[in-house]
């Protein structure tokens, strides 16, 4: 295992051709500390745990997904404009190359789940699903049709105005690349977007079984909430990492 890269609001690689572009909405982060021992089971190897002071942190992240569409072609309105939330912890390969693991990912078009499961091996699952925004706060609901039962609802209030990133939000947002298995193969996915528009947040409510569905306990306590209006995608296909 190599010493893991160094973090930056930056992507440390460049997609000089990309198999997809998207763009972002609504996106809010929310995040846990776990004992690793807990969640070292449910991530194989070789990749390892990325840890911040000695913690495992989960993350539950909803968001609205629009203009998804190959690199060069129009998106198309109802196929390319769907809600998704994933669960999702940080790890890193035997390269030291950081990313994200995920547990889960539910999105509301079953085309997109189909896809993804088929291109990218990811744990896609589909979901009724729903993101409401307006200038207070964003309000998500999921609720799973096929795989283990699971939902979610969710309503932030974005903090105002665009805050500079410390050291360790910059660890739980700035994930530049996601892990999935296929086989006894570790595939590896390289994304490319500027830095994070983030803004604190606060969580009005929340209720959730998509932790617990993952494989995890509930979480506990009131998490970590940030929260990004836009961000504009590029994605690489999938490599053997």
């Amino acid at each position: 295992m190599q010493p893991f890269e160094p973090i930056s609001v930056f992507p440390p690689h460049r997609i000089p051709f990309a198999t997809m572009r998207q763009t972002w909405r609504d996106l809010t982060f929310l995040h846990w500390p776990y004992d690793p021992v807990l969640v070292r089971p449910l991530v194989p190897r070789p990749l390892e745990l990325d840890l911040h002071d000695g913690a495992a942190w989960i993350g539950l992240v909803p968001f609205l997904i629009t203009g998804l569409t190959l690199p060069h072609a129009p998106a198309v309105p109802w196929l390319s404009h769907f809600p998704e939330t994933n669960v999702r912890t940080y790890v890193a390969d035997e390269a030291g190359r950081r990313g994200v693991w995920f547990f889960s990912l539910d999105a509301a078009r079953l085309a997109a789940v189909l896809g993804a499961r088929a291109a990218y091996a990811l744990p896609y699952f589909w979901a009724r699903m729903r993101v409401d925004a307006d200038p207070q706060s964003v309000r998500y609901t999921s609720e799973r049709i096929a795989g283990p039962r699971a939902a979610s609802s969710i309503e932030i209030q974005p903090g105002e105005g665009v805050a500079e990133p410390t050291a360790f939000e910059v660890f739980l947002t700035a994930r530049f690349r996601l892990f999935a298995r296929r086989g006894r193969r570790i595939l590896r996915t390289d994304i490319e977007h500027p830095p994070w528009p983030l803004q604190r947040a606060k969580v009005a409510s929340l209720h959730e079984t998509l932790v617990r569905a993952a494989g995890l306990p509930d979480p506990l306590g009131p998490p970590l909430a940030h929260f990004a209006p836009q961000i504009d995608v590029r994605v690489a296909g999938p490599v053997k990492s």
